[in-house]
């Protein structure tokens, strides 16, 4: 009996035990990305510290790394696992709906950190609406949110959407989210960056888990993320977890003057506490959602019960 939270659809291949699948996650990232991280690198398009050296570099590093990481991850799933896309939160009806639901919750959820941070005296503004007296500044903030909707659409269907998955039916929902969030976490881990940016990924993880449990699919939290990540560059002209776009602010621009505990320093506001506190409560929200209720993100009765569909295997 296997337990399942998007589609009870059998798998007919091999699953991995709960605790190799995150293993499994890093490797089909790393090893299908790398090459293609050093061949930007060697091209350009990043430097060796890897920042993009312009906004056409940095379109690049989510376009070619992330097809690469989705396309592994997509054949383990194909071939080993031998398990269709509804099993994967690709499920579901009205996708398009929910998802542009989610890209307008994620877009209002950066704007109330970035707005709550500001009133706390962690920003200062420099200018108003600067994109729009550049209109490169605007066409590639409109590329950028393509961009971003194809990189976080493919970090949702790899850690939210496999792995999750994954793990639960191997084991539980509990094995699943710690391993979906640890793995996420990892990935995002550098010795050379604040340790804040790895907890915040492993409560980012914690908060997509979430909703993708809640929900039942992940049409909405795939839209979500790719709000939260374009309106906090394009928006404020703000770093995205380390990463600096160059480009004028289409909102408001604002410059750090707190501590970085507040503003998230150079990581950028996503690894602010208050940032952090509103995921956290975001999660807590959705955990306690009332059954039956209608909301974006489109709860189910069954699983936000906590109840397990079963299936043979």
């Amino acid at each position: 009996m296997t337990n399942t939270i998007f589609s009870s659809e059998p798998h007919r291949g091999w699953l991995p035990w709960a605790w190799l699948s995150p293993v499994i996650c890093i490797l089909l990232v790393a090893l299908s990305s790398l090459p293609l991280d050093f061949a930007l690198e060697w091209v350009g398009a990043m430097n060796a510290n890897g920042q993009p050296r312009s906004a056409a570099g940095f379109c690049l590093n989510l376009a070619l790394p992330f097809a690469g990481m989705g396309a592994a991850v997509w054949a383990w799933s194909r071939f080993v696992e031998r398990r269709s896309l509804a099993t994967l939160g690709l499920t579901g009806t009205q996708g398009l709906r929910k998802y542009l639901a989610g890209l307008a919750i994620g877009v209002g959820m950066m704007v109330l950190a970035v707005v709550s941070i500001w009133l706390a005296g962690g920003y200062v503004s420099n200018d108003v609406l600067p994109a729009f007296s550049s209109p490169a500044s605007l066409f590639w903030i409109a590329i950028l949110l393509l961009g971003f909707m194809f990189q976080s659409g493919v970090e949702e269907f790899i850690f939210r959407g496999w792995l999750l998955s994954t793990a639960t039916r191997r084991w539980n929902l509990l094995a699943g989210f710690i391993a979906s969030s640890v793995a996420f976490a990892f990935l995002h881990f550098s010795p050379h960056e604040p340790i804040s940016i790895t907890i915040l990924a492993f409560i980012f993880g914690l908060f997509a888990c979430t909703w993708a449990w809640r929900a039942g699919s992940i049409w909405g939290l795939m839209g979500w993320h790719a709000g939260w990540n374009w309106i906090t560059g394009a928006g404020f002209a703000l770093p995205i977890t380390g990463f600096d776009l160059n480009l004028s602010a289409l909102l408001v621009k604002l410059k750090p003057v707190g501590p970085d505990f507040l503003t998230g320093g150079n990581a950028g506001p996503e690894s602010s506490v208050l940032t952090m506190a509103l995921l956290a409560v975001a999660m807590l929200i959705l955990l306690v959602w009332p059954q039956g209720s209608q909301a974006a993100v489109q709860p189910t009765p069954a699983r936000a019960n906590g109840s397990a569909t079963q299936e043979s295997v």
